[in-house]
């Protein structure tokens, strides 16, 4: 029997407030903000995803998530050596609303990232990398 390794990091306490601020900083830059769109639109994806969606390099993708997750915007799970990311489940329900808003009125940002990513099925891309 296989041993799977999984971890799970909310780096948001249902406590924690996320203030305007700090929310509007976090996501100034495209990337970042392309990142949690595509995020917020399929619930959940690896790095491999968003660097096949994005066009950009693993380091690069992966330092924006870092931010994002600093920031308390997402929230992260270790699956093997695959690191999965979501958007925070104790994102205050103001900050859900801009992130479900912004993503339903400007899907523009995010359409062709979107079609790479549905191109080129999870498995094979992540396999590869």
């Amino acid at each position: 029997m296989a041993l799977v390794y999984m971890e799970i990091h909310i780096y948001d306490l249902p406590y924690m407030k996320i203030d305007p601020v700090t929310f509007y900083k976090c996501l100034a830059d495209d990337t970042r903000l392309k990142c949690l769109l595509l995020i917020a639109h399929k619930a959940e994806l690896c790095v491999c995803e968003l660097t096949e969606g994005l066009q950009l390099s693993q380091p690069k993708v992966s330092r924006h998530l870092a931010q994002l997750r600093a920031c308390g915007l997402l929230a992260d799970r270790r699956d093997g050596q695959w690191v999965y990311y979501s958007l925070n489940p104790a994102l205050p329900e103001w900050a859900q609303q801009v992130i479900a808003s912004t993503a339903e009125n400007h899907a523009s940002l995010t359409r062709e990232a979107l079609a790479r990513i549905r191109k080129n099925p999870v498995g094979k891309r992540c396999q590869s990398s």
